[in-house]
């Protein structure tokens, strides 16, 4: 086998500048494993500029073929969190102690994520930053032990691991939570992302959450731009939610709440036009076409600032999704995509029973202003814990996708995670059956509705 030493030869050094020259032979081509690690090592190699000061990524002359060394694995930047949950046995009193159970459960929205993608068969790299201490032990031996890469998280003894501390009330519900997270915003900087430029720009999707400092949410698209690789934003929480505003026109799939839906389109409008809906409790239910109205002006705004997709998650309602451009969403892949065998077997098991009743012609839709959106209903579910849900529904639409399904699909198998996960009491489920997605997500995409609507106003 060559050895890295005889395949990195350092040519030239002076203090303000390193050369390296990659020197390839056949043997070499042959010994993939060893270009991957040739590929990491290259990626680590940073030289600060004695003249003006930019950092400089090499051997980032880069050229293809480099890119074309790094497997095709979808990314996921954002952050692992060590969640605490405490859940008492009896009402909460203020000011005392009160009996019940605590749970250490790994978490962070992007990490949810990437596990769950990687139980329905797909593999991400994940980009991220832990500590060296306990929490951190514990997010990097799950990630170990669920056999995921850790080349991309960065780990130092002076990064203080994000943790979330949740107190829920008797019934499961959220009723309070302390966050420290500071870590993902000060060390997931845009110097340590664009390490790994050729993974991004070699994947089938890239993944984006919103506890990314804005300089470094800009820099992640902009790199998935140069290669145009799709996009997909999570909003994280209602005050993350506004980051939006700078990266709006890279965005391809966002999946906000409804409340993160209206900080989002207040901060891309650059006002408070949007404000929470009020309801009133008496007795009549709402109707899912005079719900879609009173969210449209806002998903609106999400998509006339260039927003591709819209997925307006909604609890026990389902999900909107939508798309300004008509129904052309319903065919739309990602050109990278190399399902795993796992993934090959969900495609199956959904194509097999789902057949594409939402197919119309375009001629309906012959300008791009026209809003098309469809509302998937929420599967009944025996509720134990709702957090992680909305990771799992992202998770599960992105492992479709990556398995080769269109959004059409991806998003009932996504909801069909998601009706998992509320029923355990981790972030994600420890497994997944394949044949009960399959069933969960026949059932939601046979009962969703087509809202048409005359245009985007």
């Amino acid at each position: 086998m060559i050895t890295p030493r005889e395949c990195l030869s350092p040519l030239l050094q002076t203090p303000g500048q390193v050369q390296v020259v990659w020197v390839r032979t056949e043997k070499a081509k042959m010994e993939s494993s060893v270009w991957r690690r040739l590929n990491s090592l290259s990626r680590h190699l940073l030289l600060q500029s004695s003249e003006d000061n930019n950092r400089v990524l090499l051997p980032n002359f880069a050229r293809a073929e480099q890119v074309q060394d790094v497997e095709s694995e979808p990314v996921i930047i954002g952050g692992m969190v060590l969640d605490i949950h405490a859940t008492p046995s009896i009402p909460a009193n203020p000011r005392t102690t009160t009996p019940g159970k605590v749970h250490y459960v790994t978490g962070g929205v992007a990490r949810n994520i990437a596990e769950c993608m990687s139980k329905l068969g797909t593999k991400p790299f994940m980009i991220s930053a832990i500590g060296l201490d306990m929490a951190g032990s514990l997010l990097l031996e799950h990630w170990k032990t669920a056999g995921l890469s850790t080349e991309g998280i960065q780990m130092h003894q002076n990064i203080e691991t994000p943790a979330v501390c949740n107190l829920f009330d008797i019934n499961g519900e959220l009723a309070a939570a302390v966050a420290s997270v500071e870590a993902i915003e000060k060390f997931l900087t845009e110097d340590w992302i664009r390490r790994f430029r050729c993974n991004i720009c070699a994947a089938p999707v890239l993944m984006i959450d919103a506890n990314l400092n804005p300089v470094s949410l800009e820099a992640s698209c902009q790199i998935a731009a140069e290669a145009s690789i799709p996009v997909w934003f999570e909003p994280v929480s209602v005050a993350k939610s506004k980051r939006v505003a700078s990266i709006a026109k890279y965005i391809t799939f966002t999946s906000p709440n409804e409340d993160e839906l209206f900080a989002m389109a207040n901060a891309l409008s650059c006002g408070d036009r949007f404000a929470p809906i009020q309801r009133v409790d008496n007795g009549s239910s709402q109707s899912i076409e005079s719900y879609f109205q009173l969210l449209k002006p806002a998903i609106c705004v999400l998509l006339e600032k260039g927003i591709k997709l819209v997925i307006v998650t909604l609890g026990s309602n389902g999900a909107f999704l939508c798309s300004g451009g008509g129904p052309d969403f319903i065919s739309l892949g990602l050109k990278n995509a190399k399902p795993s065998s796992l993934g090959k077997l969900l495609y199956g098991l959904v194509t097999s029973s789902c057949q594409n009743q939402f197919f119309c012609s375009t001629g309906q839709f012959e300008r791009s202003s026209h809003l098309y959106a469809v509302h998937f209903p929420a599967p009944s579910a025996s509720i134990v814990r709702l957090t992680g849900a909305g990771d799992c529904l992202v998770g599960g639409t992105l492992a479709s996708l990556c398995a080769g399904l269109d959004m059409m699909l991806s998003v009932p198998i996504g909801m069909a995670a998601a009706k998992a996960a509320v029923e355990t009491q981790a972030n994600v489920p420890s497994e997944y059956s394949m044949a009960t997605i399959a069933d969960d997500a026949r059932r939601i995409y046979s009962a969703a509705k087509v809202l048409f609507d005359q245009s985007i106003e």
